[in-house]
């Protein structure tokens, strides 16, 4: 399984931008996407997950302001990132959970300038 994931770049705070990861390979069965992200000096954490049945979970800080979906045709997510802030600036990776096993892609860079 490869993710591949595209859309990160520059943006002015309160501006916006969409992230896409399209997976390939054996995928099989229930599983689900998810975007993570680390900031320059914390952990790397959840920003958003979304089954294959559509069920989604957000963290608090991004509630409201991303959107994650998910075309199981394409077997690709997307993060709708609207009203940007500073510190959203990370590096944003996804993930494919098949049961047990773990997917990522190789990241990519978000920066929110003030």
């Amino acid at each position: 399984v490869q993710l591949q994931a595209s859309g990160g770049g520059l943006v002015q705070a309160g501006g916006f931008l969409r992230l896409s990861c399209a997976a390939s390979g054996s995928i099989f069965g229930i599983n689900v996407m998810n975007w993570y992200r680390r900031a320059p000096g914390k952990q790397r954490e959840l920003v958003a997950g979304i089954t294959r049945s559509g069920n989604t979970n957000y963290a608090d800080s991004v509630k409201g302001r991303f959107t994650i979906s998910r075309d199981n045709a394409k077997n690709t997510v997307y993060l709708q990132m609207n009203n940007l802030k500073p510190e959203d600036t990370a590096v944003y990776y996804c993930n494919l959970r098949i049961r047990s096993d773990d997917y990522w892609g190789q990241g990519t860079e978000v920066t929110v300038s003030s």
